[in-house]
């Protein structure tokens, strides 16, 4: 059984369509990376999801029922855009406040066991306004996860962190569904982050479902180059573009040869023009520049 089924889902606000028969797929025990420009439609998919909104065609089940259902309501947890928490308010006192509207039993003990699965448990008496941002998410799906939902749905929880936040929020997440009861639907434009810790994938353009792929079909789809740096790099790159069909310069300041070739064989095609080639490296593309060609392709 899937946590969540997709099937044709749409959604107008007025004359804009903003979803357009979407489909998507999310299996149990998956970190779902939710992936799209902006305006593509993925934070009106998750409100959808969630039943913030409602839909304007198609179906959305979540483990097999319609996503109205009240039993399968409760088990949805959602943190979307911010966490909903008094700013004056110690972090605890949120917490018990949004346990006791969820009419949870044990409250306490069930806060001091979710504040402990984001690494809060040693700021709960922190004024919410004096955490940091990254503080600040983490209380959010702390929330989420009070009444021990089996699917989260989180709307950009990664932004503005630096990178100890980061390495936290991919440790949570990781945590969250390792005993493969729960499942993470995650969007975020933070790909290079997302690839760290996704084993699946959806990609949205312009309210429509483009790709699916777990994180296996990803790398397997993922290009390979070789890399290079070199004593002239003008002169290498012109030589390499009349041989090879893509050559490029990256940020980095290599020049990548994406044909199927070997090192070697671009290593002696330079020393044959009097070229000594001083770096080469053979690495594949990442998650940022597979959605960019994919982006690309689409124009």
């Amino acid at each position: 059984m899937n946590a969540v089924e997709i099937r044709n889902l749409s959604k107008n606000f007025g004359s804009k369509q903003a979803v357009c028969g979407l489909n998507m797929t999310v299996p149990m025990g998956a970190i779902y990376g939710f992936i799209g420009e902006n305006g593509s439609g993925k934070s009106t998919t998750e409100k959808m999801i969630c039943g913030l909104i409602p839909t304007g065609g198609g179906s959305i089940k979540l483990y097999g029922k319609d996503y109205t259902d009240g039993d399968v309501r409760a088990k949805v947890g959602v943190l979307i855009e911010a966490p909903g928490c008094f700013k004056g308010l110690s972090v605890w006192d949120n917490m018990m406040l949004q346990a006791t509207n969820l009419n949870i039993p044990d409250a306490e003990k069930e806060v001091v066991k979710v504040l402990k699965m984001v690494r809060m448990e040693g700021a709960a008496g922190n004024k919410f306004k004096n955490c940091s941002l990254g503080m600040k998410q983490r209380v959010g799906i702390a929330m989420a996860l009070l009444g021990n939902p089996t699917l989260l749905v989180l709307d950009e929880p990664l932004n503005g962190l630096d990178a100890d936040g980061m390495r936290i929020m991919r440790e949570v997440f990781t945590d969250i569904v390792k005993d493969g009861k729960r499942s993470i639907v995650v969007s975020s434009h933070l790909l290079g982050e997302l690839q760290k810790v996704a084993t699946h994938y959806g990609i949205i353009r312009h309210g429509k479902m483009i790709k699916e792929m777990t994180a296996d079909e990803l790398d397997t789809s993922c290009r390979t180059y070789v890399a290079i740096q070199t004593a002239d790099m003008n002169r290498a790159k012109s030589l390499l573009g009349c041989k090879y069909s893509r050559v490029e310069e990256d940020e980095a300041g290599y020049i990548r040869v994406y044909d199927m070739t070997t090192p070697e064989e671009i290593v002696a095609y330079l020393y044959e023009n009097g070229i000594c080639v001083t770096e080469i490296m053979t690495d594949k593309i990442g998650l940022e520049e597979y959605y960019i060609d994919l982006m690309k392709e689409g124009n």
